[in-house]
């Protein structure tokens, strides 16, 4: 055999033996071969957080606490409304216990449907009540239009979601029949 073709033969084994040591984690790696390259950590593709077991995930979304949400909804209220500071931190402690009440009202598993609504909507009315009691008159009707256009601002951005799985659904109706043909 002439020496260049051994030369060529000689590199071909080292390139192959490279790529098979660099595959499965090398001679002397400290994972002792199959895997040592896979991955972030232990080998065989699968990395630490794998090896782990189940990691707990939420379940259900963070809920924002009462006084936050009470908050902003002071805060979109007091230039509609011209609140000084001091109505502003009274009616942030009313809204805040409503909803805290609001949420107990919900979680309530003895009540029906309907008469947690019943509840709620009594829980509003008192609410309205005691907000009011800290506005002066011309306030009062300034904060009856807020509160519509809050519920109707509220409203539409449901609608926004259930239209857009509405269009959604008719797309892939829309799919199936052209399929179909």
């Amino acid at each position: 055999m002439k020496p260049t073709n051994l030369f060529f033969l000689f590199i071909f084994t080292l390139c192959c033996f490279n790529v098979a040591s660099a595959q499965y984690g090398g001679y002397n790696s400290y994972n002792n071969g199959y895997g040592g390259g896979y991955g972030r950590g232990g080998g065989m593709g699968m990395d630490r957080s794998m090896m782990a077991g189940p990691q707990s995930s939420p379940s259900k979304p963070k809920e924002i606490p009462a006084e936050e949400t009470a908050a902003k909804i002071v805060e979109q209220m007091k230039p509609e409304l011209k609140l000084d500071d001091l109505q502003a931190i009274a009616i942030t402690n009313v809204l805040a216990d409503s909803m805290k009440e609001q949420g107990v009202l919900l979680k309530n598993e003895s009540s029906s449907q309907d008469q947690k609504v019943e509840q709620i909507s009594a829980l509003r009315e008192s609410t309205n009540k005691k907000i009011n009691a800290f506005l002066n008159p011309d306030q009062v009707e300034k904060y009856k239009d807020f509160m519509a256009n809050y519920k109707g601002t509220q409203k539409t951005k449901s609608k926004k979601k259930k239209d857009s799985k509405e269009h959604k659904e008719e797309a892939t109706e829309e799919k199936t029949i052209k399929a179909e043909e």
